[in-house]
């Protein structure tokens, strides 16, 4: 992984520091949750999203329902645009597989990190996402994962979630 990760990063567009955030839950009024897990880089505000497809119940749809796109901050707030090739390599999803209200991606930068992605339908009626992965070897939802790049490659990637029982949960992958 550590391999593969520095191979990506520093040969792509995003050869600096980023981080991989989702807040608890994101809504949307349409048939797509828009914004299930976002990775926001330090070279400037423009972010990676990946929104759902869901259907009427807010179940992700069958297939491939994710997807990675750019929201462009520094264009406009509601300015959006496709990942381009190199931008692929490191945040465009490996795998995906639907299994009732869950989906489970590999993002091709970290492969051996797969996020679930489970969608459902909140209080208000609006679909609803929460992204989890295991952390430091505790299922935690996903809070924020650092990646510390360096000149050619990349220095560590730091790994932040939150435990069922409310703790904070980190690990410090060494490149």
């Amino acid at each position: 992984m550590k391999q593969r990760l520095i191979q990506i990063l520093s040969g792509s567009a995003v050869a600096a520091a980023f981080a991989f955030s989702a807040p608890s839950s994101h809504a949307s009024t349409s048939a797509e949750i828009s914004s299930a897990l976002a990775i926001a880089k330090s070279s400037n505000k423009n972010q990676v999203h990946y929104a759902v497809q869901v259907d009427d119940a807010c179940a992700p749809t069958s297939g491939a329902p994710v997807r990675p796109y750019w929201r462009m901050f520094e264009k406009s707030r509601d300015a959006t645009e496709p990942l381009g090739g190199m931008e692929q390599r490191a945040f465009g999803i490996a795998k995906q597989d639907v299994a009732g209200d869950n989906v489970r991606i590999s993002l091709r930068a970290l492969p051996a990190r797969p996020i679930t992605i489970h969608t459902e339908r909140a209080a208000d009626g609006k679909c609803v996402s929460t992204a989890t992965a295991t952390i430091n070897g505790i299922p935690a939802r996903i809070d924020n994962v650092f990646v510390k790049t360096k000149l050619f490659g990349v220095d560590y990637v730091q790994l932040t979630g939150i435990a069922k029982d409310g703790s904070v949960v980190r690990e410090r992958l060494s490149v």
